[in-house]
């Protein structure tokens, strides 16, 4: 009988010796990958932390205890452990188990994640309510080395320093790498830096030495600085106990038996203290270990070979774009490119190769991302931003106040916006219309396929002010002039010319208007011809610009239909048919029926994109049947 099915609860690790810890390792790391194999998911990151989250459960009390998992990427572990195993064949997909923490999902889940860095901060807010009610248990922060680049992260780690609660920090780190000579040292240091004798004598001393009169204090700060030199000789914490937290290892995230030493030694210390734990991402797997980047978030693929299962063939607005900036950058050599830890998310790779000294990854930090890309555009040069749409949020106040304000001729890329699928409510890109196109100065606009992209592109590098320009997770539409693009054509030789504030007419109709933007306009037309078969004639404008409206050619179509549905992936409040809305109530066209078709105020669970696209009636047939259900009467409906 398999381990795994003995562990309902984490507390029936606690029977098991050293020896079937380690056997339930590797049937953790079987589970994992063929899993995510078929469902697809975050491989590298959860492979990396088996055994760590196996020692965190053994030495502590889930869910008294309060175990934050950074980001969450890393959490199927976790997550097999604490009840999930029968439900673990439905992660990531709809009506399944989440791929990240999720408060309403199980009690051991203590805080949901799924952007970076909020582990700290919202530990250490745990802690402030647990005192005050005058509670005992403990609460870990587990936070990777990327997400410790993020302000947020130190902004954390700096109030935990000054209130000096019994905060523990686990920090994975799977980009270091320990020589046994090292890692015995660090191992042997760690056990004595942490033991209670060691502790015991170290109060005693300072207690001791202080009480030396006229002269106590000023040896115990120099017997204190001489112990901090020491440390620093071996161990690389000393940033962490610059700001009041004690560091503890390096040690290695894959001995079982060690970290379950240390997280006892430390476990009831009355201080902020840091574990610092060397893994391996992608451990276990031999394709993910080798190239643990490719294999941290991926979709289904062959576990004999690593071979992703899907089409391959097609190419994604990511990619579109990255060959698109690297072949303006050519001809330009004020283009900058800036990424926030997604170099190869948003399709960069190319430009960082042909570019490297006109490439900037900042790590995770989209806030200094955004003020970065203001600082290069004061002196004269063209930054572009690449960020997904739901991490750009944490840039906002940067990009109004720094960017927007100055008018700043700043281009943001704004990956995945719309549906994102699987990943599911926390990396939706589906707010990015709302929280931009209020702000003055800004222009935003949105392509329905691959050729309008690079050609926005463009038009933004030209344009003498901030820009936006957002697109979809996923394949561009077929028969939308890749071939062009990867020939190396132009937009303009090839008939495409784009004007800021300008929308497209696509199909004329007399009875209705459907004014779509982004990655809805091809279903919005699809709906159409259709439409036309049950004898609707229906006008298709693909919108192009969120900010500034074309509002001639709105005037215009509202004025000779007196029917508008507008269609966009984002939330109806604040979105593009809202803005629609507010243009066609100021003007005196009376009788004109508008319907906005969108995200309603909801956060968007998790599941394929065609699935929410289809609850959400944004899809050719919720296009189709909104449209008939606008027209036609009940009867005529059926």
């Amino acid at each position: 009988m398999k381990l795994i099915k003995k562990i309902k609860s984490p507390d029936d690790l606690k029977s098991l010796s050293v020896e079937e810890m380690n056997s339930l390792s590797a049937e953790l790391r079987e589970i994992i990958v063929e899993r995510v194999s078929i469902n697809g998911g975050h491989l590298a990151p959860n492979l990396g932390t088996v055994e760590l989250t196996l020692a965190l459960h053994y030495v502590f009390n889930s869910p008294v205890d309060k175990i934050i998992w950074d980001v969450g990427h890393q959490s199927y572990t976790h997550k097999l452990i604490t009840g999930r195993y029968e439900k673990f064949e439905t992660i990531r997909k709809h009506k399944g188990i989440s791929g990240f923490p999720k408060i309403e999902e199980s009690v051991h889940d203590a805080f949901g994640t799924g952007h970076s860095s909020t582990s700290i901060s919202a530990a250490l807010g745990i802690i402030a309510a647990r005192d005050r009610k005058n509670e005992t248990f403990k609460v870990l922060a587990v936070i990777g080395d990327g997400a410790m680049t993020s302000g947020l992260a130190f902004e954390g780690l700096n109030h935990a320093g000054h209130l000096k609660k019994d905060l523990i920090v686990v920090l994975n780190d799977n980009e270091m790498s320990i020589s046994k000579n090292v890692g015995a040292l660090s191992a042997y240091l760690n056990r004595i830096l942490t033991g209670d004798l060691y502790q015991r004598f170290r109060k005693q001393t300072k207690s001791f030495l202080e009480g030396i009169p006229k002269f106590g204090d000023q040896v115990s700060k120099l017997a204190q600085k001489a112990e901090e030199t020491l440390k620093g000789l071996f161990l690389p914490g000393i940033l962490f106990e610059e700001l009041g937290i004690n560091y503890v290892g390096p040690i290695d995230g894959h001995d079982i038996k060690l970290m379950i030493e240390t997280f006892r030694n430390i476990k009831n210390s009355t201080e902020p203290t840091l574990v610092h734990v060397i893994t391996k991402k992608g451990k276990g797997y031999e394709f993910s270990e080798k190239d643990p980047c490719i294999f941290h978030g991926v979709g289904p693929f062959e576990i004999e070979t690593g071979s992703s299962v899907s089409d391959t063939s097609a190419i994604s607005y990511s990619e579109i774009f990255g060959m698109a900036l690297t072949e303006l950058a050519e001809k330009n050599e004020r283009v900058i490119a800036i990424s926030a830890a997604m170099r190869e998310g948003t399709g960069l790779e190319c430009f960082e190769k042909k570019y490297p000294d006109r490439f900037y990854d900042v790590g995770i930090a989209e806030p200094h991302a955004v003020t970065f890309a203001a600082g290069l555009a004061v002196q004269g040069l063209r930054p572009v931003v690449a960020i997904y749409s739901t991490f750009l949020q944490r840039g906002y106040d940067e990009i109004i106040h720094d960017v927007c304000l100055q008018n700043l001729p700043v281009v943001f890329a704004i990956d995945r916006a719309g549906i994102v699928g699987e990943d599911g409510p926390t990396h939706q890109g589906v707010f990015d219309i709302s929280y931009l196109r209020h702000i003055p100065n800004l222009t935003v606009m949105a392509p329905k396929d691959d050729m309008e992209l690079k050609a926005m592109l463009e038009l933004a590098l030209k344009h003498n002010g901030p820009s936006a320009i957002r697109y979809p997770r996923g394949k561009v539409s077929q028969g939308s002039g890749v071939r062009g693009l990867a020939s190396g054509e132009s937009p303009r030789r090839q008939g495409l010319e784009i004007e800021i504030g300008k929308a497209e007419i696509l199909k004329e109709g007399s009875d209705v208007a459907l004014i779509a933007i982004g990655n809805v306009v091809h279903p919005a037309l699809a709906a159409a011809e259709r439409l036309e078969k049950d004898g609707i004639k229906a006008s298709v404008i693909n919108a192009r610009f969120i900010k500034p409206l074309d509002k001639e050619l709105i005037l215009k179509i509202a004025s000779k239909t007196k029917r508008i549905i507008t269609i966009e992936e984002n939330m109806i409040a604040g979105g593009f048919g809202s803005a629609v809305l507010e243009y066609l109530n100021s003007t005196d066209i009376p009788d004109t029926k508008i319907k906005i078709l969108g995200i309603p105020d909801e956060f968007v669970e998790q599941g394929a994109q065609a699935i929410l696209r289809k609850k959400y009636g944004i899809d050719e047939e919720g296009i189709y049947q909104s449209c008939r259900a606008f027209l036609l009467t009940p009867t005529q409906v059926r």
